[in-house]
């Protein structure tokens, strides 16, 4: 009996003994034991991030201003990298997508708590979607105050976690260089695509304003007073404790899923037996870490013909031989040979219903998902290989030297590009009922952009069209939101396009819905000096869904929109609007030119071009 209570006894105390040993450890008396808060120092966590984000090459941050994020920003810009402000916090994330996808590193954005870092959900998962490494940096309510009704307070973690590979809010000032490293090397390893990290506001000032904050006026009396007071103050100690102590900024290793010998092999063999192979392009194929010149000298190298989609338009420059940009329904089911280099299976291909059943299907994706995306119902790969499709494709043009498509297959599929487009073409010399044919515009545009011009697509209607007449000069010169099909992203893509390469023309081409999203970041253009040239398709109509639903359900209700002065706002906002209708048309392209003239003397341009209806891309569909 004794020795059964001595047990107990023991056991209690033990549970009791451990019980303080862990209230020790999250309380962080043990580490405070060894590293001190440093009382004095002026220093803060913005600096912290700036170390980290200088050591990591970034060199841009977008932003909208707020109290909770200041820090960041000061520090950021005191160590050279330059802070761009927007008008919307979505156009700061469309812009770090940009950078992202134009510069190979991650693009950055910081916003402040709350509703700024709500305004941001619909860019972040456009992000995601479109597999562009981004680090969203949000402000927080104090480490005591969330939970507790602050200001701007809600449970950010939960409404990013969905959309982002890596999530993780800042306890410790002394975690935000480890934490930043660690989110850098997520977003662009495996499938790229946005982390986020949240600095509640007591992380990121320094210790003797903090120190105000966690002052108790009239504390409790007695013992509960007391404890108050010594948790505030641990709490305070514990937050700056091995704060400034020295730390490894470098970047982490990135890791980057890589086809086997195997599997490369088995794609040589199929390939070098095909006489009708196609290869399918997506944005996958420009990302690190090999560069898009690469790509390309690979793909004419091996001389099959491309088809081309999302970043990877423009890939083959304006007029290769073996870039297919007509008829690739009838190409996939004449193909006997079908080479997915990051493109999916989604509503972009009929779910993988418009491959031919009877083609060797090669399919490369980083994305486990996307890569057997539909193929349990309307397509089976012949190999599949998760991986990179850039380093496959540079592989594949080793293995196969020598090796070329015969030339027959695709002279046929040129042949077929150019009757269409001739078709096209045709179509852009029809008068419309009123105002401007919207394909002789783009034609006219199409041949008087510059060769070093990168195409920002934001628009349904006029950008569909566009898409078909529009030629991107080289690689990385064609920038759209990708499969979330995001309205809105054309000031932002532009502002990061124009920092990126500041020496290229950089054509916004809109539709008059979509401007509505970011014409107000003709101020930011302004402002940053970052002149760039929008085209604006006005119709006075959201034509993308009106063509359905008019003819489907009778109505045109919600579709309408005016012919708007865009112009007059361009030019209110410090740029240089033109007003471009029928009575234009002989002149037109003299506008081009000056609107030209105008971007390259320092003025964002705006051209507002009434345009009228087609038939042209009749039958396509929104939804």
């Amino acid at each position: 009996m004794e020795s059964n209570i001595g047990t107990v006894l023991w056991c209690s105390a033990g549970i009791a003994v451990g019980g303080l040993v862990f209230a020790a450890y999250k309380l962080g008396l043990f580490y405070q034991l060894f590293h001190k808060a440093e009382t004095k120092s002026p220093r803060h966590g913005g600096e912290s991030v700036a170390e980290v984000l200088r050591a990591h090459g970034v060199k841009y941050v977008f932003t909208l201003v707020g109290g909770h994020i200041s820090p960041i920003l000061v520090a950021c810009e005191k160590l050279g990298i330059r802070i761009v402000d927007t008008r919307h916090e979505a156009t700061a994330v469309f812009a770090a997508d940009a950078v992202a996808r134009l510069s190979g590193t991650v693009g950055v954005a910081a916003v402040t708590a709350g509703p700024g870092l709500t305004n941001t959900v619909t860019a972040v998962k456009n992000a995601q979607m479109a597999e562009s490494p981004l680090l969203l940096m949000g402000g927080a309510a104090g480490t005591l105050l969330q939970g507790r009704g602050a200001l701007q307070d809600i449970d950010q973690m939960s409404l990013f976690k969905p959309l982002c590979k890596f999530c993780a809010s800042i306890r410790h000032i002394r975690e935000i260089v480890p934490t930043i490293r660690k989110a850098l090397a997520i977003a662009q390893s495996g499938t790229p695509g946005p982390v986020f990290i949240e600095f509640p506001i007591d992380t990121l000032y320094p210790f003797h304003l903090v120190s105000k904050e966690f002052g108790v006026k009239n504390p409790p009396k007695g013992l509960m007073g007391k404890i108050v007071t010594w948790y505030l103050n641990n709490h305070l100690l514990n937050l700056f404790a091995g704060a400034w102590e020295k730390r490894d900024v470098s970047p982490l290793p990135v890791d980057i899923p890589q086809a086997t010998d195997d599997q490369v092999q088995k794609c040589i063999e199929l390939v070098s037996r095909a006489k009708k192979p196609v290869i399918l392009l997506g944005s996958q194929a420009t990302l690190p870490p090999t560069p898009a010149d690469d790509i390309r000298k690979a793909l004419e190298d091996l001389g099959i013909p491309c088809f081309l989609g999302g970043m990877s338009r423009g890939m083959l420059g304006r007029d290769s031989p073996i870039h297919i940009r007509q008829n690739r329904r009838d190409a996939l089911k004449d193909a006997d040979l079908v080479l997915l280099a990051g493109t999916v299976c989604d509503f972009r291909l009929s779910y993988g219903r418009v491959l031919n059943r009877r083609s060797k299907i090669i399919a490369v994706n980083r994305d486990k998902s996307q890569l057997l995306k539909n193929s349990d119902m309307f397509w089976k790969p012949t190999v599949a290989i998760q991986g990179d499709a850039g380093s496959l494709l540079m592989k594949l043009a080793k293995g196969l030297k020598g090796y070329r498509c015969p030339e027959e297959w695709p002279q046929s599929l040129k042949a077929g590009d150019v009757t269409k487009e001739d078709n096209n073409r045709a179509k852009a010399d029809e008068k419309t009922d009123r105002h401007l044919n919207p394909l002789k515009v783009l034609h006219c545009v199409d041949e008087l952009m510059s060769e070093d011009s990168i195409i920002v697509a934001d628009g349904g209607d006029f950008v569909g069209s566009a898409a078909y007449i529009l030629r991107p000069r080289g690689p990385m010169r064609w920038l759209d939101p990708g499969a979330f099909g995001t309205l809105g992203v054309g000031g932002g893509f532009a502002l990061g396009a124009k920092l990126c390469r500041p020496e290229s023309e950089v054509w916004i081409v809109y539709g008059d819905g979509s401007l509505g999203y970011s014409v107000a970041e003709f101020d930011t253009f302004t402002r940053h000096k970052t002149p760039v040239l929008a085209l604006v398709g006005n119709d006075a109509c959201w034509s993308q869904i009106a063509r359905e639903q008019v003819p489907i359900l009778g109505s045109n209700v919600a579709c309408g929109l005016a012919f708007t002065d865009y112009h007059t706002v361009a030019d209110g906002y410090g740029g240089k609007g033109y007003l471009v209708g029928r009575e234009d048309e002989d002149r037109l392209s003299d506008i081009i030119r000056q609107a030209q003239r105008e971007t390259r003397e320092g003025r964002a341009t705006l051209l507002n071009v009434l345009i009228g209806k087609t038939d042209f891309r009749e039958g396509s569909i929104s939804v």
